[in-house]
This record gives structure tokens, sequence and C-alpha cells, in this order.
């Protein structure tokens, strides 16, 4: 299902007061890498066919999470991280 970025950021702000709320362990699918990162204290990076973890990549952003964090250094460094082992399982035969 496609979300608008309103929705979307509402939705991610939800499951951040939830996982605060419960202390519980959640596994997110996305293929955002903004979502990725802001939803995440370890992203795990995989190429395509074969699916194969190409990083790990364990976030230093504080859990408390504002969506102006997206602004910042921290968050924009992991996101280009992301971006770049997401390259690499692209690499052509």
């Amino acid at each position: 299902m496609a979300l608008d970025e309103i929705v979307r950021d509402r939705l991610n702000e939800e499951v951040l007061k939830l996982w605060a709320a419960t202390g519980k362990t959640v596994g997110f699918v996305t293929h955002s890498i903004p979502e990725a990162v802001y939803l995440s204290t370890k992203i795990v990076v995989m190429s395509p066919r074969p699916g194969r973890i190409t990083d790990v990549i364990d976030s230093p952003l504080p859990k408390d999470r504002p969506l102006e964090i997206r602004d910042s250094r921290e968050f924009i460094e992991i996101a280009h991280r992301v971006r770049e082992g997401l390259r690499a399982g692209h690499v052509d035969d």
C-alpha cells in the first residue's frame, strides 16, 4: 500500500510510540531508506536475488526521535551508508 508522506510520518511516529511503550523487538521491512533509518536501532541491508546481507548498521540515533532528526548529520550519514550497501548489492556480474 502506498502512503502519502504525512500519513507515513504519522504511522512511523506511532510505531516508535508502541516500541517505547512495550519495549518489544520489532522487525520492519521497507524499501524506504529514510524510513529504515528513522525507525531502526539496527539496519540490515540486503542485496537483490539472491538475498544476501551486505551490511548491518547499528544506529547511534537516540531512541527519542522527532521527525526533525531526519535533517541531522548523523541521520544523513547512516542513510548514505545504507544506500552504499544497496548499491554494492546491485553490482553487475
